[in-house]
C-alpha cells in the first residue's frame, strides 16, 4: 500500500457513496470487488482524517452487506482514548444503531454532539441530534421531537440538501408520525419527497416514499400508500441493500393487510421478518410498530396454522423472488 493507492481507494469508496444516492446498482459491487484493498487502506491510513473519511463512506456499505460487526470493530479500535472527529463518532453510532445496539449508539451520538459544538459545526451537530433522536424514539417520542427541533434550529438557513439538516428533517417526520401527528408527518415527508425528486436524489425519494406510505396508510389513503410502497421497493431493489429491502417489504405487507389481502400480506410479512434477521439488523421503532400491527391483523383474520404456513413460505423466498412477488399485479 502506498499513498497514491490509498487515495484512489478512498475516492472509490466516496464515489460509491455518491452513486448510492442515485440508487446505482454498482454502488456496492464496486467496493465489494476491491474490499480487501479497501480494508488494507483503512489500516494504512491509521487514525487520520482520511481513515475517518474512508470509514464514513463505508458505513452504508457495511450495513447493506451484513458487515456491521466489521465496521464496529474498526471504529472500536480507532476511537479509543479520545481520538476521532465529531463526524467519526456519529458514523460509529449510526452504524451500530441499525444493529439495535442503542446504548453504544447513544454514547457515540452524544460524543459527536459535544465535539461538533466545540468545533462550531452545525451540520454535524444536527446529525448527532438526529442520532440521539433515533434512539429516543424507542422510549421517549416527545424528547425525540425536541432534539429534532433543536437540530432544525441549529441548521436554520442551511440548504436542506445538507446532510445534517436533511437527516434531522427525515427523522422529524418519523418522530411526528410516532407522536400521532400524522398531518405534521405528512407535511414534512411530502416536502422532503418533493425536494428529493427535484434534485434527482433517489435515495431521499425511496426513503420518504416508504415513510409517507406508512403515514398515508394510517390516514386511510390505501391507494396512495400502496403506490408509494411499490415505488420505494422498486427503487430500493436496484441496489443490493438487504436490510432496506426488509423494511420495504415490511411496509408493503402492512398496506396489503390493510387492503384485507391477508394471505399475500402474511407471505410478505414472513419474508420481511426473516430478511431483517439475515441482514443482521433490528427493526427501528416505526418499522417495529408496523410489523407488530400487521402481525396482529394476520392473527385476527387468518387461522393460526395458515399464518404460520404463509409466513414460512415468505421466509424461504429468495430476495429476487420476494421482490417479484411483491411487485406483481394484484386485482383490488
Amino acid at each position: 500500500m502506498d499513498a497514491t493507492t490509498a487515495a484512489g481507494l478512498l475516492e472509490l469508496a466516496e464515489d460509491a457513496q455518491r452513486r448510492r444516492r442515485r440508487q446505482d446498482p454498482r454502488a456496492e459491487t464496486m467496493v465489494e470487488e476491491r474490499y480487501d484493498d479497501v480494508r488494507a487502506a483503512l489500516d494504512w491510513f491509521g487514525a487520520t482524517g482520511d481513515a475517518f473519511r474512508l470509514a464514513g463512506a463505508l458505513v452504508p456499505f457495511w450495513i447493506a452487506t451484513k458487515r456491521i460487526d466489521e465496521g464496529d470493530a474498526w471504529f472500536g479500535r480507532v476511537l479509543r482514548d479520545g481520538q476521532g472527529t465529531a463526524r467519526a463518532h456519529h458514523d460509529h453510532g449510526y452504524l451500530v444503531f441499525w444493529a439495535g445496539r442503542h446504548e453504544l449508539a447513544e454514547q457515540r451520538f452524544q460524543e459527536s454532539l459535544t465535539r461538533a459544538e466545540l468545533d462550531g459545526d452545525p451540520s454535524v451537530q444536527a446529525l448527532a441530534l438526529a442520532g440521539l433522536a433515533r434512539v429516543a424514539i424507542n422510549s421517549d417520542v416527545p424528547r425525540a421531537v425536541y432534539l429534532l427541533r433543536r437540530a432544525e434550529a441549529v441548521t436554520e438557513g442551511i440548504d436542506e440538501a445538507d446532510h445534517g439538516r436533511s437527516s434531522a428533517l427525515h427523522v422529524l417526520g418519523v418522530a411526528l408520525q410516532m407522536a400521532g401527528d400524522l398531518t405534521g408527518a405528512r407535511d414534512v415527508m411530502s416536502a422532503r419527497l418533493a425536494a428529493g425528486r427535484a434534485r434527482g436524489d433517489e435515495f431521499v425519494v425511496w426513503v420518504e416514499s416508504a415513510n409517507l406510505s406508512m403515514v398515508e396508510r394510517q390516514l386511510g389513503d390505501l391507494d396512495r400508500a400502496e403506490e408509494l410502497a411499490r415505488e420505494a421497493l422498486a427503487l430500493c431493489a436496484r441496489r443490493a441493500d438487504e436490510m432496506a429491502i426488509a423494511w420495504m417489504l415490511n411496509g408493503l405487507a402492512a398496506v396489503t393487510a390493510a387492503r384485507r389481502r391477508f394471505e399475500r400480506a402474511a407471505t410478505l410479512h414472513g419474508y420481511a421478518a426473516a430478511q431483517i434477521d439475515r441482514a443482521g439488523g433490528a427493526w427501528p421503532a416505526d418499522e417495529r410498530a408496523q410489523h407488530k400491527e400487521t402481525r396482529a391483523a394476520l392473527d385476527a383474520n387468518l387461522p393460526a396454522d395458515a399464518v404460520t404456513r404463509l409466513r414460512a413460505r415468505g421466509a424461504e423466498m429468495t430476495t429476487a423472488a420476494a421482490i417479484e412477488y411483491a411487485l406483481s399485479h394484484v386485482d383490488n
